[in-house]
């Protein structure tokens, strides 16, 4: 029996979850805060934790990471509101396995937590061939469903690109924001080339602890530190012979930047704790959502591990610019989620395809893939409509007002150093939108240094 934690400061939510998962099989437990689910994750075995991401004493993001270092196979599910969407995004990077908006359906967090009890944990490593050799036969349709390669100029670009530089051994870096499906690009890169019959192996540094990357990368030894109670391969070792995906490479530490460059330049791997070099045969394609050249120039990534990396470099563009393929990948995502729900939805009537174009998707296609499967599960008819899809999609002038508006006491406000505060904050808010958190350019566009900019963000506590 699966044990799962649920942790909301809302008493009522915690008791509904509580009935309904005992109800369907599960064992379950409560916290009402992020201490108290803390305590209970060091002295219980947990499979699962459903979390709110606003807790009375620490936010998703922080109760997350607290959780991957207590115990990194523990599958984490967010729990936030729509608005809250871009926030959620990074917990994705971070290690979640997905995340829920409100309002909850009962079917939706049932079917989020069956899959996410079935998948490995995102810093656990993982074979792309034993995994291909696991899964039951699919239609080539329903094989396609997750990812497919778009008919926008960007998409058959980014194509040429992966078939240009697949049969090569060369070092891949893919650029693009959270969502863009960078994960499928180096899949593609590598089944297409000389080394499709070895294992791919991929790696999440955004969702690693600074205190496991080192052995998640490297491996370590028995008794070289706390918790280490086997020997264990490192990702490189896993990888030997064929591809390691190395995703959000910004987030490593620079110590293990340069144990990193290390093992590129030398090809040889020494695990935490050991004395012993293994030679790895390993092609490297990186990925991040950051601007690595500014944090070189910023001292923040060494600037030989970026060249060493950066042999080629594929960009790919945010779903916003790529007009023409949200409505082939919002068909993809309705035929899975008609699998996944069993139902029959047949498709989108107008009105609600022109909102699906219309949308930002700061989350992009993980954002697109959890709208429909939610409308599908609303849909009582043949097609979606807009009242299947979220209130903000149908009406963002509605979440542009509430994320900006000025805290008003009474309709007076309490102070004009209020004022000036909140309007600085709606103007790094809104700035920070239209870069997609590229806190460079909202810097140049604000015209303040970057260490200004950074002082004002954890001022005002902006989530990113």
């Amino acid at each position: 029996m699966s044990k799962i934690l649920i942790v909301d400061d809302e008493a009522d939510i915690c008791l509904l979850l509580k009935k309904f998962f005992t109800k369907n099989g599960y064992e379950a437990q409560t916290a009402s805060d992020g201490e108290e689910a803390i305590s209970f994750l060091k002295s219980n075995p947990v499979d699962l934790v459903i979390c709110d991401f606003k807790l009375p004493d620490y936010n998703g993001l922080e109760i997350l990471q607290k959780i991957k270092i207590i115990n990194s196979k523990i599958q984490v599910i967010m729990i936030t509101g729509y608005s809250d969407v871009r926030i959620a995004v990074d917990a994705l990077k971070k290690g979640a396995y997905d995340y829920v908006t409100k309002p909850l359906y009962p079917e939706e967090i049932l079917l989020t937590v069956k899959n996410a009890l079935a998948a490995e944990p995102k810093q656990v490593v993982s074979t792309a061939n034993q995994k291909q050799k696991q899964r039951t036969p699919r239609s080539k349709k329903n094989a396609q469903a997750d990812y497919i390669v778009g008919n926008s100029p960007q998409a058959l670009n980014v194509q040429k690109h992966i078939e240009l530089i697949a049969p090569t051994d060369m070092s891949v870096i893919i650029l693009g924001e959270t969502g863009t499906g960078k994960e499928y690009v180096a899949k593609s890169i590598h089944r297409l080339s000389k080394r499709k019959d070895q294992a791919f192996v991929a790696l999440d540094c955004g969702a690693l602890p600074e205190e496991l990357a080192a052995s998640e990368l490297f491996g370590h030894i028995k008794g070289s530190f706390t918790g280490a109670i086997d020997d264990k391969e490192g990702c490189f070792e896993r990888a030997n012979g064929g591809t390691l995906f190395l995703d959000e490479l910004g987030n490593l530490s620079y110590e293990n930047q340069i144990k990193l460059l290390r093992v590129l330049q030398e090809r040889y791997v020494r695990r935490v704790g050991g004395a012993k070099d293994l030679p790895v045969d390993v092609r490297v394609i990186v990925a991040t959502n950051e601007d690595l050249k500014e944090a070189v120039r910023e001292g923040e990534f060494r600037e030989d591990l970026f060249h060493r990396v950066n042999e080629f470099s594929i960009e790919l563009a945010p779903l916003r610019e790529r007009g023409e393929d949200i409505i082939l990948f919002a068909e993809q995502f309705l035929n899975k989620a008609n699998e996944q729900l069993d139902k029959s939805v047949e498709g989108f009537d107008d009105k609600a395809l022109a909102i699906l174009k219309s949308h930002h998707w700061h989350g992009n296609l993980r954002e697109l893939g959890n709208v429909v499967k939610r409308a599908v599960l609303l849909c009582q008819h043949k097609y979606i409509e807009d009242s299947c899809l979220p209130t903000e999609l149908v009406h963002p002038e509605n979440e542009e007002h509430s994320e900006i508006a000025i805290n008003l006491n009474g309709g007076i406000p309490s102070s004009l150093k209020a004022v000036v505060e909140q309007a600085e904050k709606t103007a790094i808010l809104e700035v920070l939108k239209k870069t997609n958190n590229n806190k460079s350019k909202t810097a140049e566009l604000l015209e303040v240094d970057r260490k200004t900019l950074y002082n004002k963000i954890a001022q005002y506590d902006i989530d990113l």
